[in-house]
């Protein structure tokens, strides 16, 4: 009965969507009536629907927002154009898949996709504008690097997650993740990247406007990406200092603030404010319409997000993940192929990549610590798991789909496919690997 009231609401939500209601309008109105059928109370419902917006604005908001805002600053100065040049340069417009793979891979290793993902749209966008080649061609690798990176690669918070979940060992994860990861995100950033390029957007809503030119002085290449990466340096530098400085050192405690996301961000606005106002002559009133163009162009899709999130909180916490977790007890299965399959389930019924590898994780940790399955291995399954099918239940799903302006067909089309075919392949990883070793 649970499985059927959350496929009753997700076609509601494609229902609501096809008949152009606001997606965060539909999205609420859905949380609602599956809550209600799932049997919450209607005060438990209410207490469900604001935790789901602190727990989503919490920790997206100011990310989002600020990454909007550093966006705008590289494109409204020049800098994004400077860094698209230079890239098209270094690998023609050809291989310009492989320059945003690569770019995408550096930058999702240290972050959360969410993080991520704001820190790469402009870039993106800019080389799409700049090539003339589609969108979709050159943001599904984007998209592919950051999803394959959560799923596989620690030092990536996700895997690690599960490394300590699993008592599995580190380096043996990455090793293994490296060897699974790398041949997936191969075949399909630039494959699937070539095949959805004829999805064309209904409307490029963030940062479609052209950039601005007359600048009395463009940003140098160094420092347009300086200042485009900065973020990820920052963030990078503080997962080193947690991993090889001792817990008690000042050093360790300062580079862990300043690498925290949100911190991260906001530095790097601060100096590209100062520095992008030198180059470009505008005054800091000017620079201050940007800033603000950038939060209005994201307020909306905060508001759908935020929605999401409401949807995925409001499964969490009317016992979906435990009902799952029950059925999932009596099937008879290999350990790892039991491990992806629970983690598939519960991340399509709750949509959280996070909530649903975590939920798993206790499941199946059992059976790890029976010896019935490699830790290393587990923990990529889990992983591999954690992405499948992703939804409307998924703010990733909004995200994506909203940024680039694409209808609920298209983001299935794009998107649920993408996250999909690496969460199979994922799999068949983790199996071949593990009859290799």
């Amino acid at each position: 009965m649970v499985l059927f009231i959350v496929l009753l609401a997700i076609a509601l939500q494609v229902f609501l969507t096809a008949k152009k209601l606001s997606p965060f309008l539909s999205l609420l109105i859905v949380a609602i009536v599956a809550g209600l059928a799932l049997k919450m109370s209607p005060a438990d419902l209410i207490v469900s629907i604001e935790k789901g917006v602190g727990s989503t604005l919490g920790g997206l908001v100011l990310i989002i927002c600020l990454g909007a805002i550093l966006g705008k600053l590289l494109e409204a100065s020049g800098a994004a154009g400077q860094i698209t040049t230079t890239l098209v340069n270094a690998f023609g417009i050809k291989y310009i898949q492989w320059a945003v793979l690569l770019t995408g891979f550096l930058v999702g290793i240290p972050l959360y996709y969410n993080a991520g993902f704001i820190i790469l749209v402009p870039l993106v966008f800019s080389i799409a504008r700049r090539t003339g080649v589609s969108l979709l061609y050159v943001a599904i690798p984007m998209a592919a690097a950051l999803s394959v990176t959560h799923c596989f690669l620690p030092p990536h918070p996700g895997p690690v997650l599960l490394v300590n979940a699993f008592h599995a060992n580190m380096g043996k994860t990455l090793m293994y993740g490296l060897a699974i990861g790398v041949p997936i995100l191969v075949l399909v950033g630039p494959g699937l990247g070539k095949l959805m390029q004829g999805i064309k957007p209904g409307a490029e809503k963030f940062l479609s406007a052209p950039a601005e030119t007359g600048y009395e002085k463009l940003p140098g290449i160094f420092a347009s990406f300086f200042m485009a990466l900065l973020p990820v340096f920052l963030i990078s530098i503080a997962v080193l200092a947690n991993a090889f400085l001792p817990e008690e050192s000042l050093f360790r405690k300062i580079l862990a603030f300043t690498g925290d996301s949100t911190i991260a961000l906001l530095i790097t606005v601060l100096l590209a404010i100062i520095y992008f106002g030198k180059t470009t002559g505008r005054p800091v009133k000017e620079i201050m319409v940007w800033v603000n163009n950038a939060v209005a162009d994201v307020a909306l899709i905060l508001l759908i997000i935020t929605a999401g999130g409401v949807f995925k909180q409001v499964l969490t916490d009317s016992g979906t993940a435990d009902y799952i977790a029950s059925l999932s007890s009596q099937w008879k299965m290999p350990p790892l192929v039991f491990g992806w399959v629970v983690t598939a389930l519960i991340r399509v019924m709750i949509g959280s990549a996070t909530v649903s590898a975590i939920t798993a994780a206790g499941i199946v940790a059992p059976l790890v610590l029976a010896g019935k399955a490699s830790p290393e291995l587990m923990a990529l399954s889990v992983g591999a798991g954690s992405v499948f099918g992703s939804h409307i239940n998924d703010t990733g799903f909004w995200m994506f789909k909203e940024f680039f302006g694409l209808s609920l067909k298209q983001t299935f089309l794009s998107w649920t496919m993408m996250e999909t075919v690496i969460s199979v392949l994922g799999l068949i990883g983790v199996l071949v690997l593990n009859n290799l070793i």
